[in-house]
């Protein structure tokens, strides 16, 4: 259990951001166990030829399989620095890395091989030549991106983007109390502390500092924290509606295709470049529960919608066939 300890300034310094870093290294702990990345498993099948390609034995090192569920697994800070905010780029985040001293390579190196699974052998040219190395560890994450992620990430961050607009949204209407209550089922809020059921124990004073919360797709099965400088505290947390993001592309229903035509359709898969409830959608769209449902189930016979339960709710969102479908008059015109 990892307690983190907070005054009424941490809650109020408490923040949100999106780091595409965090997301590439943790993708490369999805590569080394699939078993434990069941979500991502379609992902997975196009990603493993790529980066067997080019060649990522540096970045494997450095991405021990697991993380904190699987008893605290190290990852070294620098390859993945405290992100500034929502709207962080990759090629800002990867500049940083670029940038990191040979002295903090070489901290961040030590703690892992000495707490966690790091294999002597397979880090020692970090050690022999630190910024080098990570230069070539940059490269080759950054042809990763390109070819393996990239096309992927505008729908990846919207859905971490609309997990962010929906717990400020939380935030606003309740307070902490509504922030910190649906996070995960492994996060519980007690007024001066946050418990996260993990397979360690810590306890963490905020010391005034502020909380940062980080939505994540790829650490998907579990919380996890991270506390040591440069990053302000952080809990990471499964962002909603990961399990929409990999559907197949290919289940079209037989002659439904032809119903959706129609405003209130057409409308409703605009507005589901994110996840949202049906009730979310009613609102939006002005017309009833019932009849969002309705529509909803139209759209998703056809293979264009697709959905996953979140508590009481269930969660919609466009599939990646309606994305080619509303960007096709786009591509015609041009």
């Amino acid at each position: 259990m990892a307690t983190l300890r907070l005054s009424i300034d941490d809650l109020a310094l408490t923040r949100f951001a999106v780091s595409p870093m965090f997301e590439l290294a943790s993708s490369l702990r999805a590569l080394r166990d699939p078993a434990r990345a069941a979500l991502h498993l379609p992902w997975v099948r196009r990603a493993l030829p790529v980066a067997r390609e080019i060649g990522m034995e540096g970045a494997m090192a450095l991405t021990p399989p697991g993380g904190a569920e699987a008893g605290g697994c190290y990852m070294p800070d620098f390859l993945t620095p405290p992100p500034s905010g929502p709207l962080a780029s990759f090629d800002e985040e990867l500049e940083l890395v670029r940038a990191t001293p040979p002295e903090l390579i070489h901290e961040d190196l030590v703690t892992l091989t000495t707490c966690g699974p790091g294999d002597r052998s397979r880090l020692q040219p970090f050690f022999d030549d630190p910024v080098g190395e990570v230069s070539r560890v940059c490269d080759s994450l950054e042809e990763f991106w390109k070819r393996a992620l990239a096309t992927d990430w505008p729908r990846v961050n919207r859905v971490l983007q609309a997990d962010v607009r929906y717990r400020a949204r939380r935030l606003t209407e309740g307070g902490p109390s509504q922030l910190l209550a649906d996070l995960d089922e492994r996060i519980r809020w007690h007024g001066d502390r946050i418990e996260v059921q993990l397979n360690f124990d810590e306890e963490v004073d905020l010391g005034g500092r502020g909380l940062l919360l980080l939505p994540s797709v790829f650490q998907a099965t579990c919380p996890a924290l991270i506390t040591d400088p440069p990053w302000q505290t952080t809990l990471i947390y499964p962002a909603r509606g990961v399990g929409l993001l990999w559907e197949p592309e290919d289940v079209v229903g037989d002659g439904a295709v032809p119903k959706l035509l129609g405003a209130t359709r057409a409308r409703l898969l605009g507005v589901l470049d994110a996840p949202h409830s049906t009730t979310d959608l009613a609102a939006k769209l002005e017309i009833t529960p019932g009849g969002a449902s309705q529509h909803l189930a139209v759209l998703r016979e056809s293979g264009l919608v697709c959905s996953e339960r979140d508590g009481r709710s269930v969660l919609y969102f466009r599939t990646q066939l309606a994305d080619q479908l509303l960007a096709a008059p786009a591509a015609e015109e041009g």
